[in-house]
């Protein structure tokens, strides 16, 4: 008993939005059961407001791509080997990396090699590329918390334990998100057809997806006056890609243009023409019909080719291990293509409906109320 006398100490950090969302499910999840748990490490806003205490800002490690990183390692690495000394100088029960594996899966091995308990929340795509990382996995984590089924699977064939526990935004999307308040809600006074264009939350997908897709947008009107758009950007250096964009094309494209609010976007369209990413998932939960692109840097792309070894690359695709949503990659990104995709789910309510209630069975199976079934495990391994 007096092992458990004092408030459980957990070691948390995450790296950007989504992990901090997830961060925050769980803290409060565990402080239901143990009130007085002590939170620290780095979280975001919403982790911070359900008590975790960060002792550095969360964007410090939200930097993305290559150069981005290599400008950037100095500090992260200097970072990393502080928190390590943090911790070790104060062992936590129990450390949780949520996502950002670069960073938390080094601090993890290092933090169990001293005997601390390990847990990592969200798996990376290991299953998709760069498989030899599993050796890396095992050697850093007690257990790995998993958003998808296939993922435990993956993890429990090479003997590295692990708890698929449900995706969380499962759990907070509804089955019957109605598309006429979305547009009431979002000023849309349209009752014809809606797309919405959806071409990344960062600057540089953005540049390579954008034009694109306000052409293939230009290629669905000549073919329907009816159709409307709608296109949610990230933060404001995406809109104004967008919109410098969208004027160069003679401003004539019927687009409503939105400060976040993707959710509302896609639960108003009939049809998302979106980047391969978290948001094919939440377009899948909200039960729309999607059409998939995506575009690499050609040397990137070349790497890519060698080394993925995965046949879909959408999460709709690889949850039902078959070819749901049309995906286009690289040259297959034109303004013709992704057109045909766009028409052809607009034309055939049919097919759009039968996608509806697959999706609707998938989301039930990834709705399984993660944050407290994650809980659960954090509080087993540290003997709650």
């Amino acid at each position: 008993m007096a092992e458990n006398s004092h408030p459980l100490h957990v070691g948390i950090i995450a790296g950007e939005a989504s992990g901090d969302n997830i961060g925050a499910g769980l803290i409060k999840a565990i402080r239901e059961r143990q009130p007085d748990t002590v939170f620290e490490g780095i979280g975001g806003p919403r982790m911070t407001e359900a008590g975790c205490f960060s002792l550095y800002p969360m964007e410090r490690l939200s930097v993305m791509g290559l150069a981005e990183v290599v400008r950037h390692l100095p500090g992260l690495l200097s970072m990393r080997r502080d928190l390590r000394r943090h911790f070790l100088a104060s062992p936590p029960d129990i450390f949780i990396g949520i996502d950002a594996p670069d960073f938390n899966l080094s601090l993890e091995r290092d933090l169990k090699k001293s005997g601390i308990r390990t847990l990592h929340y969200v798996s990376p795509s290991v299953w998709a590329w760069r498989r030899y990382r599993v050796r890396k996995i095992a050697a850093s984590v007690d257990c790995m918390l998993t958003l998808f089924p296939f993922e435990e699977k993956f993890y429990k064939s090479r003997d590295v334990p692990a708890r698929f526990v449900g995706h969380p935004l499962a759990d907070i999307i509804t089955d019957d998100v109605d598309r006429t308040a979305a547009r009431r809600h979002l000023g849309i006074d349209h009752d014809g057809p809606l797309v919405a264009l959806m071409p990344g939350s960062r600057v540089g997908e953005l540049k390579r997806l954008a034009q694109p897709f306000l052409q293939a947008a230009a290629w669905c009107r000549e073919r329907r006056v009816d159709i409307q758009f709608v296109a949610a950007m990230a933060n404001e250096a995406c809109r104004e890609v967008f919109e410098d964009l969208l004027s160069s094309q003679g401003g004539h494209l019927p687009v409503t243009v939105l400060n976040g609010r993707a959710l509302e976007a896609m639960a108003a369209a009939n049809v998302v023409l979106l980047a391969s990413g978290t948001a094919t998932l939440e377009c899948m939960l909200l039960k729309r019909p999607m059409v998939v692109a995506y575009r690499l840097s050609a040397l990137t792309y070349q790497l890519a080719r060698l080394l993925v070894k995965t046949q879909y690359y959408s999460l709709p695709n690889l949850l039902a291990d078959d070819a749901l949503v049309p995906e286009l990659i690289q040259d297959e990104v034109s303004p013709e293509l992704l057109g045909r995709e766009i028409m052809q789910l607009i034309e055939n309510p049919a097919r759009a409906e039968k996608l509806s209630s697959i999706f609707g069975r998938i989301h039930d199976a990834l709705r399984r109320d993660a944050n407290h079934v994650a809980a659960d495990v954090v509080l087993q391994m540290t003997g709650r």
